[in-house]
């Protein structure tokens, strides 16, 4: 540990330890993220770079004594991509955070990794644009993260996840070495789409340092939101399928379970979905449905008799008041099921067609291992969260079984094991159930391109 510390205090130039950081709580804190997983063991160092170059001298001394780095952001990750490892070096980009420019006549901008969804949106506002990509986490997660783990959101159903909001990337090697990647342009096909590559890849192949991200006009006039309660989780699922593949797309339809639904009332109060949609059905599922741009209230009066064919109670948002009083009730649900215990927070994905499915698999599999799924799903787009809900510091065996079978599920009905989290550590042992060995040896061959040593993100995603 202190030849490394020495090493690389000496390449940063960083004689009193500003930037390379020993202290036992920043290398406790840098060992886990949102997902609870806590790394065995921890890091011997973390950087915290402030420049391009302490991210590259950083990665030539480690490359050349052959520490692994684990590359890591806001920590707001939810599958322990991030977290360091024993006896890694966790190299810290979230103090990289400024907004370089913002080209308004071409819609992007051009940001360092540790520039926050919610800063970027607020500077380009006044622009009448914004970064569309909107993950749960948006006010506190960074660009840099979501690229890295190719992070989605609520509006994904209209607006696409972040790969398509990146329009290129600056990138430091493991051996140092900073490339560029993709164009300003709005077309661009020459060469291998390698900005395409690096979105998703959880640090696997370099270190993102900079990035040029598309803009799109902020909608014209005010959302229209709808609020609907359903007997079931199979009728919810029906509905969401039919105004997805209506004539308007809307931006935003959310499914919560009933118990999710359940656990939302206790925590904000028995009154809550009474107040909001004129319902008190117990047990119910609670479906949210918005739209955006001209026409968004024509577009969401359309959609309510769809959404009464399956039995929906439904109730449109009279007033911004009314608006934020259903979106509360989206919003309330990670705090609603941490105020009950320790929460393993998962994410899957199926064909929207397949949703009912695996909701109702969802809901065999908390019967059957004893364990408590609230569920939550981007219902637009057939991605699902899981969270189990349990005791104790550690996730018990029974919930990993659980997991196990959920997760085995959701291939089995030709879905996948993440829709935007990433695999990280606690789904890498299922990752070649779904990409079979022949593709998963073809990215790890291109892993070793990038990285020959080894050194990124090793034990992680692939």
């Amino acid at each position: 540990m202190d030849t490394v510390v020495t090493a690389l205090r000496a390449a940063l130039d960083d004689p009193d330890g500003t930037v390379v950081r020993i202290e036992r709580a920043v290398l406790d804190a840098a060992r886990t993220d949102k997902s609870g997983w806590v790394a065995p063991g921890g890091p011997v160092a973390v950087v915290e770079a402030r420049s391009v170059a302490h991210v590259q001298a950083a990665l030539r001394t480690c490359t050349a004594l052959g520490v692994p780095v684990v590359p890591r952001g806001a920590g707001t990750g939810l599958a322990g991509g991030a977290n360091g490892t024993e006896g890694s070096v966790v190299l810290s980009v979230a103090r990289m955070d400024r907004i370089v420019r913002i080209a308004v006549d071409d819609e992007y901008a051009v940001v360092e990794p540790g520039v926050l969804n919610g800063d970027l949106n607020a500077a380009v506002a006044g622009h009448g644009l914004r970064f569309a990509p909107d993950p749960a986490s948006a006010a506190i997660a960074s660009v840099g993260g979501n690229i890295a783990t190719n992070a989605g959101g609520l509006r994904c159903v209209k607006y696409g996840v972040t790969r398509e909001a990146v329009l290129g990337l600056d990138v430091v090697l493991a051996d140092g070495r900073l490339v560029s990647t993709g164009h300003r342009t709005v077309k661009g096909v020459t060469g291998l789409d390698i900005t395409a590559l690096l979105v998703g890849s959880e640090g696997t192949l370099g270190v993102i340092v900079g990035a040029t991200v598309r803009l799109v006009p902020i909608p014209a006039g005010e959302p229209a939101t709808l609020g609907a309660v359903y007997p079931t989780v199979e009728a919810a699922a029906r509905a969401a399928a039919a105004v997805v593949a209506g004539t308007d797309r809307p931006s935003t339809v959310e499914l919560l379970d009933a118990a999710a639904l359940a656990g939302i009332a206790a925590y904000l109060g028995p009154q809550v979905i009474a107040e909001t949609v004129g319902s008190t059905s117990a047990g119910g599922v609670f479906l949210l449905v918005e739209y955006d741009g001209p026409g968004a209230t024509e577009a969401a009066l359309g959609a309510v008799p769809r959404l009464q064919a399956d039995g929906g109670t439904v109730h449109l948002a009279a007033s911004a008041a009314e608006r934020d009083r259903l979106l509360t009730i989206r919003r309330s649900f990670h705090p609603a099921m941490e105020a009950r215990g320790r929460v393993l927070i998962e994410d899957v994905a199926v064909p929207r067609s397949r949703l009912a499915e695996m909701f109702q698999v969802v809901e065999e599999i908390g019967a059957r291992y004893g364990v408590a799924i609230p569920t939550v799903a981007h219902a637009g787009d057939g991605n699902l969260h899981p969270n189990f809900v349990f005791e104790g510091d550690e996730v018990p065996q029974h919930v990993w079984d659980a997991a196990d079978a959920m997760f085995r599920a959701a291939i089995e009905l030709g879905g996948t094991l993440t829709g935007e989290h990433g695999v990280g550590v606690l789904k890498r042992r299922w990752i070649g159930d779904e990409l079979g060995d022949d593709v998963l040896e073809l990215q790890r061959g291109i892993r070793r391109v990038f990285d020959p040593a080894g050194i990124l993100n090793p034990g992680k995603a692939f």
